[in-house]
């Protein structure tokens, strides 16, 4: 972007190492922004493992958009498994293959959250403007003063000042907290009744996808409506698996201990039984942790602004959070950039940009668990899915699915929840001949599918 060298480029803090700080340090750092990075937790790099959550990752083009700003794309295809599609597993021990996109080549990626955030970690790093200091938890934030305390393991306080402060320590953000407590900050919280716990397929020695034990080009779920396990594909050839059940009920955490948990897997995830030889020390080893939507308003008090899940933070069910954190951080370093002597004014650009997108893919990660879970098992669901691959490939752009604009293409999130919306009534809702145009629709389907 055009500008004068010599303009002032504001002091940069960023609470916060983890996939958005650290992607905005990046960003900032090559464009020569002084930036101090803190973190809470020790230095990963001593242990090459980044602690924090470690669900899979699904990197998709918004994500890859941020990342190949940052110079990091191609480092990340390294280790990145393309996903093409679901593969569902049904109670019968059969598997049908849904696919994303009526693009084959389109894929979903599957990363570790953990080499993700090394890699974005190194990269900031790279940056002579970039400084990490760990071990330090974020204090006393103060928005007017443009000041932010941090405290060490002995309880030492030092402050930095800065005039653009950056929350990006998390869905439990300790900035965000601190703006909870100014005037006129609304803030929210809902957790499902439905928890997450992870267990692991080890790598296979023989079979027609080894060294995987299943096919490492899908994600794999077992919907058992109300509760499902998802499976997705690390480069050492295991699967990341995760249950989301309810707390409580019939088929939850609450009813299946670990000494019962094999009966219970070879009736309800029978295939996934056979590939976990210590399934039983697995679950009782591994926690159970909760699933929530946060929001607030506004994103930033005058140079103290949140990005990703301090200031969104959202169920995984859309596979969107680091994809969205990633749109956050781009869009957040591009206002700095483009207008440096101006930092409040970009950030109040960014979040007027942001926010509405930010509500709109919260509700549809919502939306999706039921779909994960309840739908995609069911007929009507896969002709759904056909009938949309169907309109795309025989209307181009003109119609463009929901799961599409999400994944495969930057549309921003309201943007493209409102264009699904209207495709749709257009389609089955024009002129009130409903159903006409359901048989048209579906005659148009069974043509291209007889082409293919």
């Amino acid at each position: 972007m055009n500008r004068s060298e010599s303009s002032h480029k504001p002091r940069v803090v960023i609470a916060g190492a983890g996939l958005a700080g650290c992607l905005l340090a990046r960003l900032l750092g090559r464009e020569g922004f002084e930036v101090l990075v803190v973190e809470r937790r020790d230095d990963p790099r001593t242990e090459r493992l980044a602690g924090g959550r470690s669900i899979n990752l699904a990197i998709s083009a918004r994500g890859i958009d941020g990342l190949r700003a940052a110079g990091l794309e191609d480092e990340l295809m390294k280790h990145a498994i393309p996903m093409t599609g679901r593969m569902i597993h049904s109670g019968e021990d059969t598997e049908t293959f849904q696919s994303y996109s009526a693009d084959s080549k389109k894929a979903i990626n599957s990363v570790s959250r953990s080499e993700l955030n090394l890699l974005l970690l190194e990269g900031a790093d790279e940056c002579d403007t970039v400084t990490f200091r760990f071990g330090l938890a974020c204090g006393n934030v103060d928005p007017q003063a443009g000041t932010i305390g941090f405290i060490d393991s002995q309880g030492n306080e030092t402050t930095e000042k800065a005039e653009v402060i950056v929350g990006a320590d998390g869905a439990y953000s300790a900035v965000r907290s601190a703006l909870q407590k100014t005037p006129r900050f609304s803030f929210s919280q809902d957790f499902l009744d439905h928890g997450y716990k992870e267990l692991s397929i080890p790598p296979a020695d023989s079979g027609p996808h080894a060294p995987w034990a299943m096919d490492p080009k899908a994600l794999h779920i077992w919907p058992h409506g109300g509760s499902m396990m998802i499976a997705l594909p690390n480069l050492d050839g295991s699967f990341t698996c995760t249950l989301f059940w309810p707390y409580e009920g019939p088929h939850s955490f609450a009813s299946v201990e670990a000494r019962n948990v094999r009966d219970f897997f070879e009736r309800h995830y029978r295939d996934a039984s056979k590939l976990m030889p210590d399934l039983e020390a697995q679950y009782e080893r591994n926690p159970v942790g909760p699933l929530g939507t946060m929001r607030c308003r506004p994103w930033h008090r005058k140079g103290v602004v949140l990005i990703g899940d301090s200031a969104h933070a959202i169920v995984p069910f859309y596979g969107q959070g680091a994809n969205a954190s990633f749109e956050d951080a781009k869009r957040l370093a591009e206002g700095l950039i483009a207008d440096p002597a101006n930092p409040i004014d970009a950030i109040e650009s960014y979040y007027e940009d942001r926010v509405d997108h930010g509500n709109a893919i919260a509700d549809l990660a919502l939306a999706n668990f039921i779909e994960m879970r309840d739908h995609t098992g069911k007929a009507w669901f896969k002709w759904k899915k056909k009938l949309e691959h169907a309109l795309h490939l025989g209307l181009g752009d003109r119609f463009l699915p929901l799961y599409e604009m999400v994944s495969f293409s930057t549309i921003p999130y309201d943007d493209a929840r409102r264009r699904a919306r209207w495709q749709w009534r257009l389609l089955l809702g024009f002129t009130g001949m409903g159903l006409i145009t359901t048989s048209f629709i579906m005659l148009i389907v069974f043509i291209i599918l007889q082409e293919r």
